[in-house]
């Protein structure tokens, strides 16, 4: 499957640290009323992949916008065109918080031997501490062989060099799962996990994969 990644420049002062379904819900809405047709089922094509925007944390729930922020859309080449016109200049509420969409850009991803993913979920059926990180690697490798990609997949470490335990609130529930990076990817694969995600909530952020290297960039 082809498909292509639009990027948007991002108006606003701030968002909700925890945003992915919010932004979600956001889009979908607003497709409701004015793009109908751009749904499957009324609801997001399961072809699609949305990343979190990312900011400046103020370590109390929000993340402070600037102008490195940038919304980031997957979707099959064919419907590019589609999204790109609707995405332009697009205004959203997410949680009282406004965002204006500009500048869209459209983009191949960039292929990489290392991707990174801030946020992969499984529905594991036992979670404890001792036990979540095998499971969930087993379900890493499990998906990887599905997509056919043929990679190593590890739990990514945070700044403190734990385990990247990490959750999303949907709704009023904590999903959690953890950072992943997988290793060992051809040219071909990496675009195919870039394209496909990993794990489940896609539309929320997470299963979100990008180059290692972009992380160094923006640091």
């Amino acid at each position: 499957m082809n498909f292509l990644e639009i990027q948007c420049s991002v108006r606003g002062k701030t968002l909700p640290a925890d945003h992915g379904y919010a932004l979600y819900s956001a889009i979908k809405h607003i497709c409701k009323e004015q793009q109908p047709l751009l749904l499957d089922n009324n609801n997001l094509s399961s072809e699609i992949l949305l990343s979190s925007i990312p900011g400046v944390p103020d370590k109390n729930g929000l993340v402070y916008l600037n102008n490195k922020s940038r919304f980031r859309f997957r979707c099959p080449a064919e419907q590019a065109t589609q999204w790109y016109r609707f995405l332009q200049n697009q205004v959203f509420d997410i949680r009282g918080h406004l965002i204006r969409l500009v500048q869209p850009r459209l983009t191949l991803p960039e292929t990489s031997n290392v991707l990174k993913a801030r946020l992969v979920t499984f529905r594991l059926e036992k979670w404890n501490s001792q036990e979540a990180p095998f499971h969930f690697l087993e379900s890493c490798q499990k998906a990887l062989e599905r997509i056919e990609v043929n990679g190593q997949a590890f739990i990514d470490s945070n700044y403190q060099g734990d385990l990247a335990l990490r959750a999303i609130k949907i709704r009023e529930k904590n999903v959690l799962g953890y950072g992943v990076v997988v290793e060992g990817l051809n040219e071909d694969d990496s675009l195919k996990l870039q394209g496909l995600g990993l794990g489940g909530r896609k539309h929320f952020g997470c299963g979100w994969f990008y180059p290692a290297k972009e992380e160094i960039n923006a640091a």
